[in-house]
């Protein structure tokens, strides 16, 4: 099963210096039963990108909590055992995807680590400022979250994360 842990640029600092992802339980996003009812289809590739797209929102919510973190949305992706992820209980749309991991994760085995672009650094920033309005139901609030959401992470291998924290 391919999960997508949310991170913050000092976040995957500090995962970098550390080699592994933990303590668990860690939060993570996969393709869920809710999500697979949610997002109607059966097209694994974008199931899996849904399953990113909550990681990366969950990444945003992470940025707004720390006013020091750089405005990027940082995703860590990784294959684990299917019996290592455990779904979150709820049908509300904040559980949608989410999954537990019940232990630490090596950060050599990741599969890559998804960033933004400097371009979305404009967009992620208003989106930070607006995450809670949105969440809170205000259309205009919701309108800049979907305005970063427009922006897909790029795609690094894990020996690129030294150059993503300069």
């Amino acid at each position: 099963m391919r999960v997508y842990v949310p991170l913050t640029v000092p976040g995957l600092a500090e995962v970098h210096k550390a080699g592994e992802l933990g303590p668990a339980p860690l939060r993570a996003y996969a393709v869920t039963p809710g999500l697979r009812e949610w997002y109607v289809s059966d097209d694994m590739e974008e199931l899996e990108y849904a399953a990113l797209g909550r990681a990366a929102l969950a990444s945003l919510r992470m940025i707004a909590a720390d006013a020091d973190a750089p405005r990027r949305r940082v995703v860590v992706a990784f294959d684990v055992d299917d019996r290592a992820a455990t779904a979150a209980p709820g049908n509300d749309e904040a559980a949608l995807g989410q999954v537990s991991l019940g232990s630490s994760v090596r950060l050599s085995v990741a599969a890559a680590v998804h960033v933004d672009a400097d371009d979305a650094l404009e967009d992620v920033t208003a989106a930070v400022g607006a995450v809670d309005a949105a969440d809170a139901g205000d259309d205009d609030a919701l309108s800049l979250v979907d305005g970063a959401e427009d922006h897909e992470l790029l795609w690094f291998g894990v020996q690129e994360i030294p150059g993503l924290l300069k």
